[in-house]
């Protein structure tokens, strides 16, 4: 299956002012831009943890009603921090108000530090895991059935209702974020309508085989869900520039600059374009550039205006 070539930006909702992220988001709705994305998190991450740090869910919603044309979506969704029923219940009515734009970004959660702080419990890695399992079925069935009892292990529903639906039918679509091979690409093969997550192009190509295997055993197509990007995002003509963003970005994950710019796309529009291909040819169609603060609108601009173009032909 051809899949369109989509592209988004993620503008971090930290260290910023609330007229800063909104112009931003205007600014990516304006470009014609695919998508549009904030983060769920309740401190800044990797920086400052006391900086100030707007919440996701109602940035989402204020910042969909400033825009027009993308869709909408927290990349992604810390499932420990609601309950499944009433994100259910939130994303439906963000659906309607947003004329049916949203997305349903979905993830384990994986920031401790903010768990701890807000006395939220954390739990292992797998169970974080089986729990966000277990929500993405609570999360489908409320969209779609007119009454739903669910028993599983960490969740438990009687009789509940969801309405009204949402406005996209049959439902919106589910965006989980995450790359654990044994357990989470199993959730992502279950339950996603698009995957996303971080590296290299040879990063995507081994875990998108991984994938594939688990939508065999699951029986569930792989051309059924879109796979995506996200990572560092610079387009400039500066080697300076280029370098100063890939040492920054490479020192918050312990690889060296050369390392982290396989995975980023940092350069001349030229030097993204042949970066963005090679994301192409292992399969990635969906790519989401972050944005943090001071958020460059010069490169946001030329992503659109010299970058895509070129797989929009």
């Amino acid at each position: 299956m051809t899949k369109k070539i989509r592209f988004g930006v993620q503008a971090a909702p930290q260290n910023t002012t609330w007229p800063e992220l909104r112009d931003t988001w205007k600014l990516i709705d304006a470009l014609g831009y695919d998508t549009a994305w904030v983060f769920d998190h309740f401190f800044a991450i990797l920086s400052d943890p006391s900086g100030p740090c707007f919440e996701g869910w109602v940035s989402l919603a204020a910042l969909a009603a400033q825009t027009s044309r993308v869709q909408a979506g927290v990349l992604v969704t810390g499932n420990t921090y609601r309950h499944p029923a009433v994100l259910a219940k939130m994303a439906a009515t963000l659906d309607h108000a947003s004329g049916g734009r949203l997305i349903m970004g979905l993830g384990g959660a994986w920031f401790e530090q903010e768990h701890n702080a807000y006395g939220i419990p954390f739990y292992t890695t797998a169970e974080r895991i089986r729990r966000l399992d277990e929500a993405a079925e609570i999360i489908k069935r409320l969209w779609s059935e007119k009454q739903v009892t669910f028993e599983g292990r960490y969740y438990q529903l009687k009789d509940a209702y969801c309405e009204p639906k949402p406005l996209q039918q049959p439902r919106p679509p589910i965006m989980i974020g995450g790359s654990g091979e044994k357990l989470m690409l199993r959730v992502v093969a279950k339950h996603a309508d698009q995957w996303n997550t971080f590296g290299s192009p040879e990063v995507f190509r081994h875990k998108i085989e991984v994938l594939k295997e688990h939508c065999s055993a699951v029986g569930r197509s792989f051309d059924e869900i879109e796979v995506s990007w996200a990572g560092a995002s610079l387009v400039t003509d500066s080697r300076e520039q280029k370098d100063e963003l890939l040492r920054r970005w490479s020192a918050q994950f312990g690889v060296t600059p050369e390392q982290y710019a396989l995975g980023a796309l940092v350069g001349s529009p030229a030097e993204v374009q042949d970066r963005i291909a090679q994301f192409i040819d292992v399969g990635v169609t969906h790519f989401i550039p972050i944005a943090n603060a001071p958020f460059n609108h010069d490169s946001i601009r030329r992503f659109a205006e010299e970058v895509i173009p070129r797989f929009r032909k």
